[in-house]
């Protein structure tokens, strides 16, 4: 008798792997053959949590951890306005609805705004779990192509514009932008409320790198500091990155679109409450010391600059210059680099140390895009950097040999 399995649904068969964590396991196999692995791959910094937020678990006092409010306490939603108004962004704690990281904030906003089979607009290369939250909602990612060799500026007005129907809900950036470290201008962003604007559309930023920011001139524009937006502009944040909280998944919607607000809250209901601990060191974190961030800023754009002129001394390598958040596109002279980053892993070390990358090609939504790309996180100290930039420059050697 012929056995069979139960269906899995297509959806969660189409689900598209990360690019980020799909070569783990060849990372953990290296690792049991005695193999140290620099994990470029993934944005999780090297970088202390601020003292306080580690010290508000610690003290607390509590004997029971309750449900808290669905939508966040009101205290850590008044801290977050208080650190919002610090970075000319006026929101009422009304206008927030705390979620499990940016994740859950951004999957909460697709499925407020969008049903089965509309649309969202977003330049490529992107953050490869859009596609994720959007296949997981059955809505279609519409990319638009940005380009290497223009540091992946913001494709033209006119080509996004040609990408907008009926089914069009909304255009979804991130800024600075994962992967690429590009950082929109107040122009581009004027742009794109204008485009929104005129379609009756949203607009979408995910601002989660907004402290970081790698010269002393350029001041951080919010999408929520254009009063014309008042109804169309939907800002996602997180502690995660600013305050090296990634595991706490604390991140929240921000609008003052009422009627938006009110339809995440429903959802924010369905999955109850944010976790408590969480908030706790999150709300010490948004109040510690400014001195946090100025140190925290200033260490990622110095391996920023080390990582970058390191790279570019290896030959036949090419380099997107990022000008926020902790990451940048790195072009290799191989065919492809998923194959090339799957071989780092498995077949070669130097003194018993290799590194590991995220393929980018996941991180485009075009088939074949990105093919002989990299994206690399900036996230360990800078020796750890230069060591690695060494031993992908040894690897090339090896490789094309």
């Amino acid at each position: 008798m012929q056995s069979t399995l139960p269906t899995l649904s297509q959806k969660g068969r189409d689900l598209p792997e990360s690019p980020i964590r799909k070569l783990v396991q060849f990372a953990e196999q290296a690792k049991v053959r005695g193999t140290k692995v620099f994990h470029l791959n993934i944005g999780q910094p090297d970088v202390a949590s601020p003292k306080e937020a580690i010290e508000a678990i610690q003290k607390s006092k509590l004997d029971l951890l309750a449900y808290g409010p669905s939508e966040g306490t009101l205290d850590f939603r008044g801290s977050l306005c208080s650190y919002y108004s610090k970075n000319k962004i006026d929101v009422s704690p009304q206008d927030i609805i705390v979620t499990a990281g940016a994740s859950e904030a951004i999957s909460f906003t697709l499925s407020c705004i969008c049903d089965v089979a509309d649309e969202i607009i977003i330049p490529e290369p992107f953050y490869a779990n859009y596609n994720g939250f959007a296949a997981a909602s059955n809505i279609n990612v519409v990319p638009v192509h940005s380009l290497f060799e223009e540091q992946f500026r913001l494709p033209s007005i006119p080509s996004i514009e040609a990408k907008i129907n009926g089914k069009t809900k909304a255009i979804l950036i991130c800024n600075p932008c994962n992967p690429t470290g590009y950082l929109y201008t107040q122009e581009e962003i004027e742009a794109l409320g204008d485009l929104a604007l005129k379609h009756n559309i949203f607009l979408i930023v995910d601002e989660v790198y907004r402290e970081f920011i790698h010269d002393d001139v350029t001041e951080f524009y919010s999408v929520l500091q254009s009063e014309k937006l008042k109804e169309h502009a939907i800002m996602i944040d997180s502690v995660s990155k600013r305050y090296s909280l990634c595991g706490a998944r604390v991140g929240c919607i921000v609008s003052k679109n009422k009627a938006l607000i009110a339809t995440a809250l429903k959802f924010a209901h369905v999955r109850l409450s944010p976790a408590t601990l969480s908030l706790i060191a999150s709300e010490a974190a948004i109040n510690s010391d400014a001195s946090y961030l100025l140190a925290v800023k200033k260490e990622y754009t110095a391996r920023k600059n080390i990582l970058v002129h390191a790279l570019e001394q290896i030959d036949g390598v090419k380099v997107s210059i990022p000008r926020g958040a902790f990451y940048c596109i790195v072009e290799l002279p191989v065919d492809d680099a998923e194959v090339f980053s799957k071989w780092l892993l498995t077949d070669f070390s130097d003194g018993n140390e290799t590194v590991m990358f995220a393929p980018a090609a996941g991180f485009y939504s075009t088939p074949g895009y990105g093919k002989k790309q990299i994206r690399i996180g900036f996230v360990l100290n800078e020796k750890d950097l230069l060591r690695s930039a060494n031993i992908l420059e040894k690897a090339l050697d090896v490789y094309s040999n």
